[in-house]
């Protein structure tokens, strides 16, 4: 049987195309599965007591439960821009805790709170109460899927509008470090606003299997048109 260069040339640059495919989501779906795990056992150690001799590495702590005793610097909070929560626009609240006895703060998410009717109107985020003591996650902090020059700048006045969180930006901006990490207020605790933190990916491991089976299904489609093709070929 032989077979003509072209339709070969195309099989082949297409059936490599498929078995990427494939093979990335495998990898995707091992990362997920490598993810959820940490996040598994993150949360099943023990809570994290917060003081300023914790290391500042975010992904050695994200996902832990963690404590904080301290006072809210109600003066100086931020609002994290162009947050979306079930279709409506708004803003991620993050108000600086300053640990008790410390002059270091890490940055707490009260949660989502709506944009008003007049954009330039903030909205109101009164604390009831200065000093407290807060549980929560250890995350991130929210992030975006274009950052356009400028975007960790935070706005004049308070509270201060940033597009994307830069702790070091914000530190200088209220005058005393922050923590590289931010604490999800636990949604039980008052003084919050919406929470919904998530505890999983958007796409769990099994999907992406189910994505690598249906390019490899494609890719073995496709080497077998191509072997009935070139046969209908010869015999013609």
């Amino acid at each position: 049987m032989k077979f003509k260069i072209i339709p070969t040339l195309v099989y082949l640059c297409l059936l490599s195309v498929l078995l990427a495919l494939g093979m990335w989501q495998l990898d995707r779906s091992e990362q997920k599965r490598v993810f959820l795990q940490l996040q598994e056992q993150a949360a099943a150690t023990e809570t994290l007591h917060l003081s300023t001799i914790i290391e500042n590495n975010t992904e050695a702590l994200r996902y832990r439960k963690v404590e904080v005793s301290g006072r809210y610097d109600v003066e100086h909070q931020f609002l994290i821009d162009n947050q979306i929560s079930d279709g409506k626009a708004g803003y991620f609240v993050l108000t600086p805790l300053v640990l008790t006895g410390e002059t270091k703060a890490v940055l707490v998410n009260r949660g989502w709170i709506p944009l008003n009717h007049d954009r330039s109107a903030l909205p109101d985020l009164q604390i009831n109460q200065a000093q407290a003591i807060i549980t929560g996650r250890i995350n991130n902090f929210p992030g975006v899927g274009i950052k356009l020059a400028g975007a960790e700048t935070p706005t004049e006045g308070w509270p201060s509008v940033v597009q994307v969180v830069d702790s070091n930006v914000l530190a200088k901006k209220i005058g005393y470090p922050l923590f590289q990490f931010q604490v999800e207020l636990a949604k039980e605790l008052p003084d919050g606003f919406k929470r919904e933190w998530h505890a999983s990916t958007i796409m769990l491991p099994e999907q992406h299997t189910a994505y690598a089976v249906q390019w490899f299904a494609l890719a073995l489609t496709l080497t077998i048109l191509f072997i009935w093709y070139s046969f209908k070929n010869n015999d013609a």
